[in-house]
């Protein structure tokens, strides 16, 4: 009986063994489960208000908060002058002085003031609907010039309220979450589940994507709220092209021709201008450039010596006259005069008023001589003057020194914004060796002048095409004599191609091809002095042409009228306009 009774128990032992190992393993993986989908399932539940919804209508831009906030609805909504500085630019400029806003753009320039609803567009009577206004330390300019101007546009969200500025160009990735999804997805504070929830977005809801992180995308959703969502949770759909809706206007053609290279020479007006009569023929020039303007004072005032006789002459001659624009090459009157939109727009106006009497095609502004503290504002003038010309069918180009570290006359000139801006950039590829250089050599070598383009292309951005390489007609003497101290005094004259050739005759010289300048040269000496020249002529005139062409340039401009022999208008014309 106690033998049975233990047989019995180690077989109710025996089928225990086996339950009680599936129970555990049952248990071991219950246990899994709610590790795996509870304990670790570290998915956020937590809400939050994002920073940017403490105020109403925060404005958002590129998928990213810009820390401000837009003031009114509708129509009437005004964004902080920060912000559109940020997506305009250069088109936008804010002068404190006279709470003046001046808004720029290829055909136009709106002028308007804080709190006033009249302003000028073009120089003719504007209204707007809103008016700028001050609040804070902050400037709220009205949208719907900005939208006019430059086709900015603004998506409010809803029912965030959320204001999303987008500029004409901008290109965004679309997405969606599919219609199929069971549920709204989670727009998180960060790139994972450990994040805060900003907001659900439902099936079949479109969102913008700005960036892509270890399986997570920056986002936008259709409120315009940011975040991240999980790259599985949305679907991507195309890219979207913010198209322009300003108004557009057809784009003023600056240089009508049969493919001709501009071939503009420059006339020095020093006091009387020239008897057109004794000009003769300048075989292949289209342009000429009088200096004609030129900058008084500080108020804007400009000096005229403009000929109604020299303009007909050159327009029965068929060639455009591009009068020039100097500042007079004095830096106070020019920071006064550049400083303020008044004092620009009184030049303009007169510049305007000038070319309508004297039937010009054309203005040449040539300042030099200026405060490295004036790049902004002669940057801005050229921006405002230059829809105004374009207004009256006049080109605009202005004239740049050669790249370079000097203070006044070359880090004043933003070549790439000027660039931008005006039809035409005479370059200004001479005075390699000035007249006051410490040591003699050419005006403009050749190597020099093409690495001067070059430089103008390439670290400015300026288009070849708008480019007119500038050459000289005239070379130096150069004199080299002992000092009585052991060193070589250097003097130097300049000298037009006559006088040149003269030296050459009265002294039996025999030009030779200098193979670094690439021009011809001669020296001879004086008693103890070493006299030297590096010619202009036609061999050099030729080699700046075939630059102009290698470049593709617009053509070329030379200084000045007066300074040639009769052989280099044809030996130009011949090598600028041949084709390939």
């Amino acid at each position: 009986m106690q033998d049975r009774m233990s047989a019995d128990r180690r077989r109710k032992r025996g089928r225990l063994g086996p339950l009680l190992l599936y129970g555990f393993v049952f248990i071991l993986a219950a246990a899994s489960v709610i590790y795996w989908f509870g304990i670790r399932d570290t998915s956020s539940k937590e809400r939050i208000v994002p920073e940017y919804r403490v105020q109403p209508s925060p404005i958002m831009w590129h998928g990213e908060w810009t820390s401000s906030y837009a003031l009114g609805q509708g129509e009437g909504m005004r964004i902080p002058l920060s912000v559109a500085q940020k997506l305009i630019g250069d088109g936008l400029r804010y002068e404190q002085a006279s709470e003046s806003i001046i808004l720029t753009t290829d055909n136009d320039v709106l002028h308007f003031r804080t709190g006033e609803l009249k302003g000028t567009l073009n120089s003719k009577p504007f209204s707007l609907a809103f008016a700028a206004e001050k609040s804070g330390d902050e400037i709220y300019l009205p949208l719907a010039p900005l939208t006019k101007l430059f086709g900015l546009r603004a998506e409010i969200g809803e029912p965030s309220g959320i204001v999303t500025l987008m500029m004409p160009g901008d290109k965004v990735q679309g997405a969606e979450v599919p219609a199929t999804a069971k549920k709204a997805i989670k727009l998180r504070s960060g790139p994972n589940k450990k994040f805060a929830i900003v907001e659900d977005v439902p099936a079949g809801t479109k969102v913008r994507l700005w960036s892509e992180q270890e399986g997570w995308y920056a986002a936008q959703s259709a409120s315009g709220q940011l975040g991240y969502v999980a790259k599985r949770d949305v679907a991507l759909s195309g890219i979207e092209t913010v198209s322009d809706a300003s108004d557009i206007e057809e784009p003023f053609v600056a240089w009508k021709s049969d493919g001709r290279k501009i071939n503009l020479t420059w006339e020095a007006v020093y006091s009387a201008n020239p008897d057109t009569s004794k000009i003769g023929d300048l075989q292949g020039v289209n342009v000429v450039s009088p200096t004609w303007f030129e900058l008084l004072n500080g108020k804007g005032e400009i000096r005229s010596k403009a000929d109604a006789g020299y303009s007909a002459w050159a327009r029965s001659n068929g060639v455009q006259v591009w009068g020039l624009f100097s500042n007079g090459f004095e830096p106070i009157r020019t920071h006064e005069a550049l400083s303020s939109y008044e004092t620009r727009l009184a030049m303009i106006e007169q510049i305007i008023a000038y070319a309508q009497s004297f039937k010009l095609q054309g203005i040449n502004i040539d300042f030099e001589n200026v405060y490295t503290k004036d790049k902004d504002n002669l940057v801005q003038f050229v921006r405002e003057m230059t829809p105004l010309l374009h207004e009256h069918n006049l080109v605009v180009s202005i004239d740049v020194t050669p790249i370079s570290s000097t203070e006044m006359w070359s880090l004043f000139l933003d070549r790439a914004r000027l660039g931008e801006t005006v039809d035409f950039m005479m370059v200004m590829s001479y005075d390699e060796h000035w007249a006051t250089s410490p040591t003699s050599g050419s005006v403009s070598s050749l190597p020099w002048a093409e690495n001067t383009i070059e430089r103008i292309i390439e670290e400015a951005g300026v288009p070849s095409r708008k480019i007119i390489m500038g050459s000289p007609l005239y070379a130096r003497l150069w004199t080299e004599e002992p000092d009585g101290k052991g060193n070589t005094k250097v003097s130097s004259k300049a000298l037009g191609m006559d006088a040149v050739q003269q030296i050459i005759k009265d002294n039996k010289l025999k030009p030779r091809l200098d193979e670094e300048t690439g021009q011809n040269y001669v020296e001879y000496k004086e008693g103890e002095a070493l006299k030297r020249i590096w010619i202009e002529d036609a061999t050099s005139i030729r080699a700046r042409a075939e630059i102009a062409k290698k470049y593709n340039l617009a053509g070329i401009a030379t200084w000045r009228r007066g300074f040639e022999t009769p052989d280099i208008w044809g030996a130009l014309d011949e090598s600028l306009q041949s084709r390939p």
